[in-house]
């Protein structure tokens, strides 16, 4: 006995030590949320590449605003060479020998095939697109965490449980070692029941071990002082969610789901892409303007050396008469790419409904082992009970008082456990339906 008091004191003694080396924090799950928004480094990297498809829209803007460019050139030119048809009488044309070129050119777009706006509207889709992708990567790592969450919740309690056990093993190994120093019990007692007592010491540190992972895990992603200590919201288990028809799960799925989101935008993007291919096969009509100052005057012999300046507006059409022959193929696999866009759309809807049913059968499922665990609960508190009488009337021992004592406090594990469970599917029916 002096021996387990001295075991209970050191416990407790690192226990206390170790709550000041750490930081504790209470924490409920809404706020774990929180602080993934804020501080998750896989959440800011798909906010950047919004933020890059965002600026993808403003460059795609730019080909409906007028394009302008200026040129200077400044040269040294040579006297000219003059000779005859077959090359002889050769003689020098002096030149003026300084040069110069000043050009300024406009001009806008004003018909493209509607490849323009297309690739605007593809952009604009690239952005939608990078937005559901954070969201779906943000549901992710919520997800993750209250798995991770409610994992270290569980394992707390069986930590609970196993810290319960140990304590009544060394009740018991007092109770049959002075039961052997009477000559009443058999060393091979002690011996198995030391066996039994490092199986549970084994099995408590690595339930602590586990403990620690998972809340390094939690710590890292949401950014917190390494030596944070994240404690469970003791009123976690107080409510249970309400279990709404499947139906209303499935119309959330279609309306919220971010992959489901992404494939219906992919359809939308290769009927776009469709529209640019096309659109190789259209003239593009622009207006243009120039103006340019030249010198010297070269085109007249003798050159002038003398600046000249002229500018002029008008219409300009191009065609490429290649692309008539050239973009059939292009044409096709656009129209190929929409349809696999369109089938893709259909295997995500399905997969989408499997997993929203499976999650919903799983989550009601976990209700019914609730209630069967509170119903083992009820019998095992009557169990208890009735060895317990017995035990104070000599009826039973004290190894069978304990095995009551232990199913008692394993039910009751189980129940938490099971209520836990259903906030797990809960949270994991929330993730499959994309609600945020």
């Amino acid at each position: 006995m002096r021996k387990f008091k001295l075991f209970l004191f050191l416990t407790m003694l690192n226990t206390t030590l170790f709550s000041f080396a750490q930081n504790l924090r209470l924490m409920s799950i809404q706020e774990m949320f929180e602080l993934a928004d804020a501080n998750s480094h896989s959440i800011r990297t798909f906010d950047i590449a919004e933020q890059e498809a965002a600026q993808a829209i403003k460059i795609a803007k730019n080909a409906l605003l007028p394009s302008i460019g200026i040129s200077f050139s400044a040269s040294y030119l040579g006297d000219a060479r003059i000779t005859d048809r077959n090359f002889s009488n050769g003689e020098n044309a002096p030149m003026p020998h300084y040069g110069n070129n000043l050009a300024l050119e406009a001009s806008q777009v004003i018909y493209a095939g509607g490849a323009i706006r297309s690739r605007i509207e593809m952009a604009k889709l690239g952005h939608q697109l990078a937005r559901l992708s954070k969201e779906n990567n943000r549901q992710d790592i919520r997800f993750l965490l209250v798995a991770n969450y409610l994992e270290m919740y569980k394992l707390q309690n069986q930590v609970r449980v196993y810290e319960k056990n140990v304590e009544q093993t060394h009740q018991l190994l007092e109770e049959i070692t002075a039961k052997e120093s009477q000559g009443v019990a058999l060393k091979n007692d002690i011996t198995r029941y030391e066996l039994q007592l490092r199986s549970l010491e084994l099995a408590l540190t690595q339930l602590r071990n586990g403990i620690t992972i998972l809340n390094h895990e939690l710590v890292t992603v949401l950014g917190l002082p390494e030596n944070t200590v994240v404690e469970v919201d003791p009123t976690l288990l107080s409510d249970l969610p309400p279990i709404p028809a499947e139906q209303q799960w499935q119309e959330r799925a279609i309306a919220l789901s971010p992959v489901l989101q992404q494939a219906k935008l992919g359809i939308e993007q290769s009927r776009y892409q469709e529209k640019v291919v096309k659109a190789e096969r259209l003239p593009t009509l622009a207006l243009i303007a120039g103006e340019y100052l030249d010198g010297p005057i070269t085109f007249e012999v003798p050159p002038i050396n003398k600046n000249i300046n002229y500018w002029f507006v008008g219409v300009g059409l191009t065609f490429n008469i290649a692309s008539t022959s050239k973009s059939g193929k292009e044409v096709k696999l656009a129209k190929l790419s929409t349809r696999r866009a369109t089938e893709s759309e259909l295997l995500t809807r399905e997969q989408v409904h499997t997993g929203v049913k499976e999650a919903y059968i799983r989550f009601c499922e976990a209700f019914t082992v609730y209630h069967t665990q509170l119903k083992s609960l009820e019998l095992a508190h009557q169990n208890y009970a009735v060895i317990n009488n017995r035990y104070l009337h000599e009826l039973a021992l004290l190894t069978d008082m304990l095995d009551a004592s232990n199913a008692q406090l394993s039910a009751e594990l189980q129940v938490v456990n099971a209520r836990i469970n259903i906030l797990f599917h809960y949270y994991k029916l929330q993730r499959v339906t994309g609600n945020p």
